[in-house]
């Protein structure tokens, strides 16, 4: 094995191939495992979610955030719902808005087909 190649003459080591191989799967595992995992939690609502409905998943809400994980929250619009498109969008912005303090917004909402998204990151917390 050339150890550097730039040198003159070149430095070079002899060395057992199946356990560099080894070593060097060993050293990809242990960066995988120190690699940090996302996880996306989901919050569903309707266009006519109740107050008390809000506020429960408001909660949910805040502790997937505070845990460290992204938060996907969408309105689902069933048959002639969707005619309150305005409603989730005013919805998702709220829960934003009253999130800011543990959060902050990826992507505003968006309509795709029947549901609106809306993705919130965690903030990084300074130590």
């Amino acid at each position: 094995m050339e150890i550097s190649p730039k040198a003159d003459p070149p430095v070079c080591r002899v060395v057992d191939y199946q356990k560099f191989l080894y070593q060097q799967k060993k050293k990809q595992k242990e960066m995988k495992s120190k690699a940090t995992k996302i996880v996306v939690k989901e919050i569903r609502f309707g266009p006519n979610t109740d107050e008390h409905d809000y506020s429960f998943k408001l909660k949910h809400a805040y502790k997937f955030l505070e845990e460290g994980a992204k938060l996907k929250a969408f309105v689902f619009f069933k048959g002639r719902s969707i005619l309150y498109k305005e409603k989730g969008e005013i919805l998702l912005l709220r829960l934003a808005q009253e999130l800011e303090e543990v959060g902050k917004v990826e992507q505003l909402p968006k309509l795709e087909g029947k549901r609106m998204t809306m993705f919130i990151a965690p903030k990084v917390k300074k130590k």
